[in-house]
């Protein structure tokens, strides 16, 4: 279509994980485990759930645009300043909206190969240009090499930490550094998606959130307390960039399910000590079992392996177990076409999985 400018026509849709329900009509099959999306297996929180149930009555309303109550709760929690919280709809919608706004035509973002994918795409739909910089050969993020390629039209960095689709970590110190030796019009967007499932020191970001505009935080509730399906996120920022960011958003950009639920997460801490506990053992039973196997597991912090399957192909490895039952995630998309991503499970899915990999593998 001439319509459609350049920029947009060149982009590639998302590749999400497989759908359970699309997988058992496919191979009329039951009973499909779902290891691909880095889900929580042990569902949600139920004091969000709970929560969310109270309010069921009033979704005819609309809801606080300014997410003040969860915002309360994330300040109780974490000793943030309210004003360098931002609240909204996945942490995809940070992406995009501070692509939005940062970026324009002869500007540049910067970004690890691989990584989250909607960082380049929402650099390239704002009409800039995405540079991507090469991991380094033990799949983490190249932080020299990224600095490297950092010049004056340079508006955005994103690091996901820990990295996805590979779970390596940057620590604390290292990052901090990173982030003082880039040029003061440079913003540095820290992705945490699966910072909760870390086992090394995490970075207390707290101090630099007022300095103007260089520095944005990201973290989601999909993943440890279990409500991908809420779209629930914040961000953290300077009080003068968080004020650019709330004009630019979507009202009523969480919904009211959405702020309840997220809110009443945050008390469940006996929910998080359960996932952090579920996690690491289903991941270090994997690594054990998959480097039986001849398989290469990489090093991780977050909530999933990236495992290297010996020269073979990831697509085909991926059929294969999935006519066993058990989705994973090829990381062709992601360029790494001799990897998979599994993410941690309940014992009874990691068993599968692994006796899934046994058969294939014979």
């Amino acid at each position: 279509m001439t319509l459609i400018p350049e920029h947009i026509a060149k982009l590639s849709p998302y590749v999400p994980g497989r759908l359970i329900e699309d997988v058992e009509a496919e191979l009329g099959l039951t009973g499909i485990i779902k290891l691909a999306s880095n889900e929580n297996s042990l569902g949600a929180s139920p004091k969000a759930l709970a929560a969310m149930r109270r309010i069921l009555d009033g979704v005819n309303r609309y809801g606080d645009a300014d997410s003040r109550a969860l915002k309360e709760a994330l300040c109780r929690k974490f000793g943030f300043d309210p004003a360098t919280v931002v609240t909204g709809n996945g942490s995809s919608e940070f992406i995009l909206v501070l692509c939005h706004t940062l970026l324009d035509k002869g500007l540049t973002a910067i970004m690890s190969r691989p990584s989250f994918t909607l960082y380049a795409k929402n650099a390239q739909a704002a009409g800039a240009e995405a540079l991507e910089a090469p991991l380094t050969a033990d799949y983490g993020h190249d932080l020299a090499g990224i600095l490297k390629m950092v010049d004056e039209r340079t508006r955005l960095v994103f690091l996901d930490n820990p990295l996805n689709p590979t779970g390596a970590y940057i620590e604390p110190e290292e990052l901090m550094a990173f982030h003082r030796a880039l040029p003061e019009k440079a913003v540095l967007v820290v992705d945490e998606a699966y910072v909760e499932f870390a086992r090394k020191p995490k970075a207390d970001w707290r101090p630099l959130l007022q300095a103007p505009g260089r520095l944005v935080v990201m973290r989601t509730f999909s993943k440890a307390y279990g409500l991908a399906g809420l779209r629930a996120a914040y961000a953290l920022m300077s009080p003068a960039l968080a004020a650019v960011v709330n004009k630019v958003r979507q009202p009523f950009n969480m919904n009211n399910l959405a702020q309840a639920g997220a809110a009443a997460a945050l008390d469940d801490d006996e929910f998080v000590e359960k996932t952090l506990a579920m996690t690491w053992h289903s991941l270090d039973t994997l690594a054990a079992e998959c480097t039986a196997l001849g398989l290469t597991p990489d090093p991780t912090e977050a909530n999933y392996l990236m495992v290297g399957l010996g020269g073979r192909t990831a697509d085909k490895v991926f059929q294969a177990i999935l006519r066993r039952g058990v989705i994973t995630r090829s990381l062709t998309s992601f360029g790494l076409t001799r990897h998979l991503r599994v993410n941690a499970g309940l014992e009874s899915e990691t068993a599968a999985l692994v006796n899934a990999f046994r058969e294939v593998l014979q």
